[in-house]
């Protein structure tokens, strides 16, 4: 089999949006929204966060606009000051299916933008210390970023309901283990170190 670059990139970027979809499937609303770290991440503003930052690189990155700016779920300038955690959380009046639905739309943008420019493609990022980038420095990027917020949501999924891994089917995890004895091993472990 030989590798062609723009496919192969592209096949590792739909497999990490993947893992963060699955990672909504069957939580509750409430269980999406509610903050689990001191920093108040939660499973639908990490996805909030991914498409803001998708639609950014994959969008004015090249000179290409988003067709709805006006979209509840966007963020701009005006949003980051008066919020600077603007995108990452979602109002209640916006559905987990609605944001779903979004980053969709959002991933059909970003492909269109891979499909339609080479991955020699200069763009511009201004807030990188050296502004020009190719289509696939930016691939690459977008690929490094939403698998770090994966393996976030991967965490805080497997803190909700026990749920872990890739996708349904794949938790990546060995068969057998007894996974509480396994954690007090590690705890006694730690406790033999000062706090």
């Amino acid at each position: 089999m030989i590798s062609e670059p723009k496919a192969d990139l592209k096949h590792y970027l739909d497999n990490v949006r993947e893992a963060l979809l699955w990672k909504l499937d069957g939580v509750s609303e409430r269980d999406l929204r509610l903050p689990r770290t001191p920093t108040g991440t939660n499973l639908l503003g990490i996805v909030r966060h991914v498409a803001n930052v998708e639609i950014g690189y994959f969008g004015p990155t090249f000179d290409r606009a988003w067709p709805e700016p006006d979209h509840p779920l966007v963020v701009d300038d005006a949003d980051y000051a008066a919020d600077p955690q603007a995108d990452w959380w979602v109002p209640a009046e916006i559905s987990a299916a609605e944001v779903v639905a979004f980053y969709r739309k959002v991933i059909a943008f970003g492909d269109a933008t891979i499909a339609e420019l080479p991955l020699d493609a200069v763009g511009r990022v201004p807030w990188w210390s050296d502004g020009d980038v190719t289509l696939h420095q930016v691939i690459t990027h977008v690929i490094v970023d939403i698998a770090r917020h994966a393996g976030h949501a991967d965490i805080l999924r497997e803190e909700v309901d026990g749920a872990a891994g890739l996708r349904v089917g794949v938790s990546n995890l060995p068969d057998g283990v007894d996974w509480p004895a396994y954690v007090e091993r590690l705890r006694n472990v730690a406790e033999q170190f000062p706090g």
